[in-house]
């Protein structure tokens, strides 16, 4: 559902609406997100601290990276328990992208083809079963979920989101915020959406042991916050010191890249995977090239977009008061018919794009 995987910097126990009927339940969380909540705060534009100089943000390459066939330990048991159990995970040869598919690559895909994304889409409230005269009229306007700062604490996620009219990946903080940065990733994206630019670009979502094998590349486990990502310091979702740089988004290739060669694997935002979401790792599916549980397994979990899909790696929004998801190992379920301001992609290649 929307609670807990459009907030997905949040611990799951927020958000259990199992109480709500399931056809009302999307439209009912975002309806309270849209209310506003008292006014608690307003969106945040990606805002550049004042040391966001010392960074070295020239543009990136784009030329997918040759990862090799190998095997890791897949999970965690120090965090969290839908992480676990960890499993030893062999996978074959891929090639990835280095970085988050940004704004400008992804403008160069609708440029060529016309695409329209479901942001930008009126909403059918038909997809939920309830008739349009139960919706209130800016719900089934275009639009998406947008992060925004509380002005007092709150462990209550539907304080620090808003479900924004005209918000889009052109426009991520809403019509009258600025337009997306060139060099930012792409955000406010449905899962339909990032399958149509793997189609047009001949590449796919990544699995999530092909995601985290890439994430890992070849170091341990670690439970600590990297210094080189973009992350959240201070209090959650109150105060960022920002003292890498950021208090949201950074263009993609701000933080020095992971062993092989790969940027922002972990921070900036979270990156969806092709697998459905199931609340541990299975240890009785194949060890090889895994690709999650069969959508059988995960259908009836209560949530209306249909089976939400793993996201990797967390986002800007990870904090250690409320969030330790800044890891390889992290894992989240994501509704996948719903863009949000902290989700993005970046894609696999079993042979590399002419």
């Amino acid at each position: 559902m929307f609670g807990r995987c459009g907030a997905s910097d949040s611990d799951r126990a927020d958000g259990r609406y199992s109480a709500l009927p399931r056809a009302l339940t999307a439209l009912a969380i975002v309806a309270t997100i849209a209310s506003g909540c008292g006014g608690a705060g307003t969106t945040q534009p990606a805002v550049r601290a004042t040391d966001a100089s010392r960074r070295d943000c020239r543009a990136r390459a784009d030329a997918p990276i040759a990862i090799a066939a190998g095997h890791f330990a897949m999970g965690s048991q120090q965090v969290y328990a839908e992480e676990g159990p960890v499993r030893d995970i062999s996978v074959n040869a891929f090639w990835i992208d280095p970085h988050e598919v940004t704004n400008r690559q992804f403008a160069a895909f609708v440029r060529a083809t016309g695409y329209t994304t479901v942001a930008e889409r009126p909403v059918d409230p038909a997809l939920y079963g309830v008739s349009a005269d139960q919706v209130p009229p800016d719900l089934l306007k275009p639009g998406s979920a947008v992060f925004k700062m509380p002005s007092t604490p709150s462990t209550r996620y539907m304080d620090w989101w808003e479900y924004v009219p005209g918000a889009n990946w052109q426009k991520p903080y809403g019509p009258t915020g600025p337009d997306g940065v060139a060099g930012e990733p792409v955000a406010h994206l449905a899962y339909t959406d990032m399958e149509a630019y793997a189609r047009w670009k001949g590449g796919r979502i990544p699995t999530e042991a092909e995601w985290e094998y890439a994430a890992r590349a070849g170091g341990p486990d670690t439970i600590e916050r990297p210094t080189e990502a973009n992350s959240w310091q201070g209090v959650f979702p109150v105060r960022n010191f920002a003292t890498d740089g950021y208090v949201g988004i950074a263009p993609v290739g701000c933080f020095k890249p992971n062993a092989w060669g790969l940027y922002d694997m972990v921070g900036n935002v979270w990156e969806l995977t092709s697998d459905y979401y199931a609340p541990s790792h299975d240890p009785a599916r194949s060890s090889e090239n895994p690709a999650g549980p069969s959508i059988k397994r995960v259908e009836g979990q209560g949530n209306p977009g249909g089976p939400a899909r793993v996201i990797k790696g967390g986002s800007y929004l990870c904090a250690p008061n409320y969030c330790r998801r800044y890891r390889a190992a992290a894992r989240n379920p994501r509704d996948t018919s719903l863009g949000a301001s902290n989700v993005g992609f970046r894609l696999v290649y079993d042979r590399l794009p002419s």
